[in-house]
């Protein structure tokens, strides 16, 4: 990407379109909490500066924003001109909150802090989501992550989010599970069930926007206004951020980029999922002899698969090119972050590819946008469901 197209402005500074509160006093308090975690260690007279709002306003929210645990004070800075600076940090053991992910063929829990580090993680990995049994074992496993906290700490763990795939009824039968999966599936309220095992708050979320959500916070600053994310997982996870605004729809479950109709090598039209995805790989290992494709991909000899896996990568960036191309022509030039649950090596050969198939397209005054790997790879669903609840509630 160009540099006149590099962001100068970050997505969370405040007063940026898309960030709506009721309340005054409410929306001040959140707009200096969200000065401070994206600017850690500024003073009360760069928050009053970054926020807009008169330092005497500034200086009543931090009081009791520090009296509700919510940011602590650092060492007095001396030695620049005027008057001795307080740097205002946000207090990692403000807030807490659990993601959790069911995908296709893993389940993720993590507990994060305020400073969105990994406190506890579990994954596990299953043929598909049983619907009897899943809500039972996260359960579980959400009692072992409060126990780990101190006594003090866990009145602050209050939501949950929930990242699924927004077409889990109607794909489960690709994985093969039985029939009587998806009609209790379409019976249960997942966020009920989760509700019901832990007392906390529950927020449901596309497992696609969720991940978005986690890479977008990832992100050095400044953070940019447009993203396309992109995860190559069972199917293909994908979301949007539109000028700061997570697009998620009326259902939640917007921007399904993998349902989009692709052409590789000149064959006939085919959804994105169909080629760019673990479920397409899988496939094809399985029909090179491979056998133990059809379990967790953490079992797979990748040395010994390397022609299946190039030979995909190929396909995959020719199919993520026309997607990315697409999605560009409705968002004004996005930065695009791919992630992939084949671990680093190939996730970089994966967004090279993708970057050189894009390079191949005819464009008139349209500048190609760059690629970039993720940081939270396969755990960015769990990261970003468990951070997007604890920013809305504080941020």
């Amino acid at each position: 990407m160009s540099s006149d197209l590099e962001p100068t402005r970050d997505v969370f500074v405040a007063g940026r379109r898309g960030v709506r509160h009721t309340g005054v006093r409410r929306a001040n308090e959140k707009t200096v909490l969200t000065v401070v975690a994206f600017n850690s260690g500024a003073s009360n007279a760069e928050i009053s500066r970054l926020s807009g709002l008169a330092p005497q306003t500034v200086s009543a929210i931090l009081i009791d924003l520090e009296r509700e645990g919510l940011i602590v004070r650092g060492p007095v800075l001396r030695g620049r001109r005027g008057q001795p600076a307080t740097p205002i940090l946000l207090h990692e053991n403000g807030g807490f909150a659990i993601g959790v992910e069911i995908g296709w063929r893993h389940l993720d829990v993590v507990l994060i802090n305020m400073h969105a580090a990994i406190l506890q993680h579990h994954h596990e990995d299953h043929a598909y989501p049983d619907a009897a049994s899943v809500f039972d074992r996260i359960g579980g496993v959400i009692e072992a992550f409060r126990r780990t906290l101190p006594q003090p700490h866990r009145s602050r763990l209050l939501d949950i989010g929930l990242a699924m795939p927004g077409s889990l009824t109607t794909d489960l039968d690709l994985f093969n599970a039985p029939p009587e999966q998806v009609k209790r599936w379409r019976e249960i309220d997942p966020v009920a069930e989760l509700a019901r095992r832990s007392g906390l708050e529950i927020t449901q979320i596309n497992d696609g926007n969720a991940g978005c959500w986690a890479e977008l916070i990832a992100l050095a600053p400044p953070r940019p206004a447009n993203v396309v994310f992109l995860m190559v997982s069972q199917l293909l996870l994908a979301g949007m951020v539109s000028d700061g605004v997570l697009w998620e729809g009326a259902t939640g479950h917007a921007v399904d980029l993998g349902s989009g109709l692709v052409h590789v090598n000149g064959s006939a039209p085919q959804l994105a999922h169909q080629v760019a995805s673990l479920f397409a790989l899988r496939a094809r290992l399985v029909a090179a002899g491979f056998t133990e494709a059809e379990g967790p991909v953490a079992n797979w000899d990748l040395a010994a698969m390397t022609h299946q896996v190039e030979a995909w990568v190929g396909e995959a960036a020719q199919a993520l090119a026309q997607v990315v191309h697409n999605a560009s022509m409705i968002l004004e030039h996005p930065h695009v972050v791919l992630d992939t649950e084949l671990g680093p090596r190939i996730g970089a050969k994966l967004a090279e590819r993708l970057q050189v198939e894009m390079g191949r397209f005819e464009t008139r005054g349209f500048k190609r946008p760059r690629v970039v790997n993720g940081q939270h790879g396969r755990l960015s669903p769990a990261i970003g469901a468990a951070e997007l609840p604890l920013y809305r509630r504080y941020f």
